[in-house]
């Protein structure tokens, strides 16, 4: 397994990297409620939209490949796919 961390340069959140023989997860700790966040895929770019009160705020992050699940849960948006 090969990890890499960094930050994102748009809106700070913490992302972390996992590449395995057969696939890579990609996962943004975000600290937003499921219920006003939204992730779309589009080739190897993850878009990841968040609602608040005041304007949404857009953030992009790059993938090592096409992704093949995309899932947000306590926060956290972690997006899969296969090598």
């Amino acid at each position: 397994m090969n990890h890499q961390q960094t930050r994102s340069s748009g809106d700070g959140a913490l992302l972390r990297r996992y590449e395995y023989e057969d696939g890579w997860v990609v996962a943004a700790d975000l600290g937003a409620d499921a219920e006003n966040v939204s992730v779309d895929t589009v080739g190897e770019t993850a878009i990841v939209v968040i609602e608040s009160d005041d304007e949404p705020v857009e953030s992009e992050f790059e993938l090592p490949s096409e992704a093949d699940s995309v899932s947000v849960e306590n926060g956290v948006v972690t997006v899969e796919g296969q090598r």
